[in-house]
């Protein structure tokens, strides 16, 4: 399911989409629940509380569903992502978007991010620098398809951030994209508490199930003709969502992850 190609005609077959929406809504209630601040700003006969920022980074379907989650909320958002034209649907979405000027292409395959050179990562950290120590909540959703996510909230990063802020890392169990992150547990480093969730869409699970159960009902009515398998590998969501077939490794990206594990 994970390899269906992320195109218009195969959107009610995307599993990755309809599950990472849910992980970007959950990861930003995780971080409102942690948080000892309001998300709004409330004017009250005690004072005004200013609203929360929080900045989502990366802008695909779990950074957007981050992002109109949090401005639900009622916090101030902030979006990054190296992809320049996500930068329309992040407004959009009422948030501002972090522009960085990259001299390398940095959009990958299937809508994807492309992995960085490490002097574009390094040149990403700068920039990123003092937004992340502003902010009350980071969510991070940066992941590279079969490879280990990036990491783009530093140690220094983290040392400088107010205590109470919240880091929600969502690329946790491909190795973080923050540091001190541990999958599936919570640190809290100089005050700062650093959660690494592991498949949050199960933790909505009736909703989570729905969907999902409609993308492998979308995929096997393309697959199945008058109650049998037939298999066209001319179209082009069964040549890429098949990984093998008559003994034959037939996915280009999962060649390249086993010549990359035999390296």
């Amino acid at each position: 399911m994970e390899l269906v190609p992320r195109i218009s005609r195969a959107q009610s077959m995307d599993a990755l989409s309809s599950q990472a929406s849910i992980g970007g809504y959950k990861a930003v209630l995780l971080a409102a629940v942690q948080l000892p601040k309001y998300f709004p700003m409330l004017t009250t006969a005690a004072g005004t509380i200013a609203p929360a920022k929080v900045l989502v980074i990366g802008a695909g379907v779990a950074g957007l569903q981050a992002i109109a989650t949090a401005r639900r909320l009622g916090a101030v958002v902030e979006a990054f992502d190296v992809r320049p034209e996500v930068k329309e649907q992040v407004q959009s979405l009422g948030a501002q978007f972090i522009d960085v000027s990259f001299e390398e292409d940095t959009r990958g395959e299937g809508g994807y991010a492309k992995e960085l050179s490490q002097a574009a990562q390094e040149h990403t950290q700068q920039v990123l620098t003092a937004h992340v120590q502003q902010s009350d909540v980071v969510i991070t959703t940066a992941q590279v398809p079969g490879k280990r996510a990036p990491r783009i909230v530093t140690e220094a990063m983290v040392s400088g951030m107010k205590p109470g802020s919240v880091v929600v890392d969502m690329a946790a169990d491909q190795g973080g994209n923050c540091a001190y992150s541990e999958a599936g547990a919570t640190v809290v480093h100089h005050g700062v508490t650093i959660m690494g969730p592991i498949n949050l869409p199960a933790t909505v699970a009736a909703d989570a199930s729905q969907l999902y159960a409609k993308n492998i009902s979308a995929l096997l009515k393309l697959m199945v003709k008058d109650g049998a398998l037939a298999l066209d590998f001319d179209d082009e969501i069964i040549s890429g969502a098949c990984v093998t077939y008559g003994g034959e490794i037939r996915n280009e990206r999962v060649k390249s992850m086993l010549e990359t594990a035999a390296v």
